[in-house]
């Protein structure tokens, strides 16, 4: 009770005490009430004064710092998108440089969905029967030979790919003395399967690199489309027969757009086998 009670003088002591005082400040002259400031700033209110300016410090920091960052993280989007533009730029300028060395009537189409392991390997194009787009009408990309038409609506059309278990075509070398049938090799996705290259006689050796390209038979594909190049020997029958594995002149997931053949042609070698000067 007792120490209630002295608690509470002080208190009351404590309030009258800053009572006085403040009366006093307002009552001084000017000039002493800036001394007085001046003085509790530089002494009492030092500590309290010197962690504020650090927290504006921090408080500005951190929001330079994010400023910073998000005009980083602009920067790269935009660089991205740029070296993206490019990239699809290229793509159509090759299939545009394509289009005038096709001798037979065709349609470009953009590629409205990519090849991917679970699809059955097969691509949307943007074109269909409207631009007289039929199946089995051979599908082309600036490097070779993509797939061909299964299926075509009016506005719409689905190809099969080379990854595609189904996919069969005549193969030749490109001065004739080789001929087999290229299909896919391997599993793992479009973009790390192989084609291969069967039923060559085994007398014929054909070295790594040549060039391989369709030879015109089954009524599908015209000659001379690029198939893809010769990598090494996969299997032999002494005697009889070589397989060999063929690097794809074209990998699905890379192209956005293709040219469908919507005419008949023999021969399609000078549309894409350049002479030599």
């Amino acid at each position: 009770m007792v120490s209630s009670r002295l608690t509470s003088r002080w208190d009351t002591l404590a309030f009258v005490a800053c009572l006085l005082l403040s009366v006093a400040a307002r009552a001084a002259p000017e000039a002493v009430q800036s001394w007085v400031a001046s003085g509790v700033r530089s002494t009492l209110l030092a500590p309290l004064l010197a962690i504020q300016h650090q927290a504006e410090l921090f408080s500005t920091s951190r929001t330079r710092l994010t400023t910073l960052v998000a005009e980083r993280d602009a920067a790269v989007r935009a660089a991205m998108l740029v070296d993206a533009l490019r990239e699809e730029n290229d793509r159509l300028r090759a299939v545009l440089e394509l289009g005038p060395r096709i001798s037979t009537t065709h349609v470009a189409a953009e590629v409205l969905h990519q090849a991917s392991p679970v699809d059955g390997l097969t691509l949307i194009l943007s074109a269909g029967s409207r631009r007289g787009v039929r199946s089995l009408a051979p599908v082309l990309a600036p490097g070779g030979l993509l797939g061909v038409v299964r299926s075509a609506d009016r506005d719409r059309s689905v190809a099969v790919i080379w990854p595609h278990p189904d996919f069969r075509a005549s193969a030749m070398t490109l001065d004739g003395s080789a001929f087999g049938i290229v299909a896919p090799r391997g599993a793992g996705g479009p973009n790390r399967m192989l084609l291969e290259l069967s039923g060559v006689p085994y007398g014929v050796l054909i070295p790594p690199g040549t060039k391989l390209y369709t030879a015109g038979f089954g009524g599908v594909y015209p000659r001379g489309i690029p198939l893809g190049e010769v990598v090494a020997v996969a299997t032999e029958v002494e005697g009889i027969e070589r397989t060999y594995l063929v690097q794809p002149a074209v990998q699905p997931a890379a192209v956005s757009h293709v040219i469908i053949l919507t005419g008949s042609a023999i021969d399609l070698s000078d549309a894409f086998v350049v002479p030599r000067p």
